[in-house]
């Protein structure tokens, strides 16, 4: 009888093949279907050739070839393709068996499918998978959810394939993070804190460009520079490389031939309106969808440049090199806050799910393999590790001087860069947030003062218990 395979995969796209490719890496035998059975050859004849992979052509083919328990992972577009394939893997399944949605998936449909698989006898997990296809050959960051009971299963594959990170290099970048959907949230929030570096970022690209007219080769010397100190991340790293990449046809850089519009798969815009019905200011992630919302009206943004009047065209006259390094405090500042608005919004998710998120590990698990990894992280791990239940990243001590250190940089690029007219929404956000948050009192009481006028919304008081209402029409000043 044929050695029965370890792990079965649904889906080969790039992301599926990588994943089986790493998978079988590791010493497992895998399986593999894809609804296209001619894919299914292709890999077989390809990248897996001459390695420990059964082709399946059906996915009673699959199944049958598969170890108990059974561990099916789709690799498919999120939707309805996921529910698709969920209904036919159950018939064939058995108590005990596993499916895994390894997609991009709102984390209320990971709720719904834990639940429905759950009640038919089986297990199933949702998980987020971070870094790309490059990540899923050689190790992603991995953020699992749903059924525990199924975890015990899946985590030595899962830990083997996944980043390793630490002195050793062996602290896998995957751990379990909680009931139904929330390694999916957890993988969203990511994404989100991912749209808000992006943007932070570009906006310092934009500042050093416009405002100190500093060239493509310049400006790599400056992200190479900080990239070996504490910006230390993947995103700075592969920014420094832009550009250098020249266009093999002009020679010119290739980064100033593209255009200027973004594109977004919507996992920022998700936490963004997660945000709104949890009711927590992750404005960070909102204005970096904003910036990319804003950027794709490029045919009206050409229309309104050669109408609206405003600085442009102005250079930085103070010191360069001092104003280089002001961006780049301004930035990690920004940065900082970025991600304590994530973890805010992680703990507000957590309360009303009643999810146990570790939120040291989610740190680490982001630490390798993932699009934000970045030594900053291990500052994030040593904050949670020395206050489990602490309120808000910004009250740690490291980051608590870190923002206060670059006080005076911070809001020196915010000025300079609205006298020049540069566009900078998510440094700006930042700082308000900031300002914000550290103000004991906000205009708030005129809000509400304005809410009981027209609408008997009622109001509390700072000076006595109770809730209020004011006729504001009969006790206001006459106009003359």
């Amino acid at each position: 009888m044929a050695q029965l395979a370890d792990f079965g995969l649904i889906g080969l796209a790039v992301m599926g093949e990588n994943l089986a490719l790493n998978v079988e890496s590791r010493g497992y035998r895998v399986a593999v279907f894809n609804r296209t059975v001619e894919k299914v050859d292709q890999f077989l004849q390809g990248a897996a050739k001459g390695r420990n992979f059964i082709g399946a052509h059906s996915v009673e083919e699959l199944v049958k070839s598969l170890s108990r328990p059974r561990k099916v992972m789709l690799m498919v577009k999120a939707g309805g393709a996921v529910d698709d394939f969920i209904e036919q893997l159950i018939p064939l399944l058995e108590p005990g068996d596993i499916i895994i949605d390894g997609g991009n998936t709102h984390y209320t449909e990971t709720q719904r499918r834990t639940s429905y698989v759950e009640s038919k006898g089986l297990l199933f997990i949702g998980t987020g998978v971070s870094g790309g296809e490059e990540g899923a050959l050689r190790g992603p960051s991995i953020m699992p959810g749903g059924s525990e009971k199924a975890w015990p299963a899946v985590k030595p594959i899962f830990q083997a394939i996944s980043a390793k990170v630490g002195p050793n290099h062996d602290i896998p970048c995957c751990e379990w993070i909680g009931p139904d959907g929330a390694g999916h949230y957890v993988k969203m929030v990511h994404n989100g804190i991912e749209y808000g570096d992006m943007q932070l970022i570009c906006e310092a690209y934009w500042l050093l460009k416009n405002a100190l007219g500093m060239s493509n080769d310049e400006l790599y010397e400056v992200f190479d520079r900080w990239y070996r100190g504490e910006l230390e991340s993947y995103l700075i790293e592969i920014t420094r490389d832009i550009f250098s990449v020249r266009d093999e046809g002009t020679q010119d850089h290739l980064v100033d031939k593209i255009l200027d519009t973004a594109g977004a798969k919507g996992t920022g815009k998700w936490m963004s309106q997660l945000a709104l019905d949890l009711g927590v200011p992750s404005t960070l992630v909102t204005e970096a969808v904003y910036a990319r919302c804003l950027s794709a009206m490029k045919n009206a943004r050409v229309r309104a440049s050669e109408k609206l009047a405003g600085p442009s065209g102005g250079t930085y006259r103070g010191d360069r090199a001092e104003f280089v390094e002001q961006v780049r405090q301004a930035l990690y500042a920004s940065k900082i806050c970025s991600y304590a608005q994530g973890y805010v919004q992680m703990q507000a998710a957590a309360a009303e799910n009643r999810w146990p998120l570790n939120y040291g590990n989610c740190a680490l698990l982001w630490r390798g393999g993932c699009i934000i990894r970045a030594v900053f992280l291990e500052r994030i791990k040593e904050a949670f590790d020395a206050d489990p239940q602490l309120e808000n990243l910004l009250l740690a001590p490291y980051f608590q001087q870190a923002t206060e250190k670059a006080q005076t940089a911070w809001r020196n690029v915010i000025k300079t860069a609205v006298d020049l007219g540069i566009p900078i929404p998510a440094f700006a956000t930042a700082l308000a947030y900031y300002d914000g948050y550290r103000s004991a009192r906000l205009p708030a009481n005129l809000l509400q003062a304005q809410r009981d006028y027209f609408g008997a919304h009622t109001y509390q008081r700072t000076d006595r218990e109770g809730v209020y209402h004011t006729e504001w029409l009969k006790l206001r000043r006459e106009p003359k």
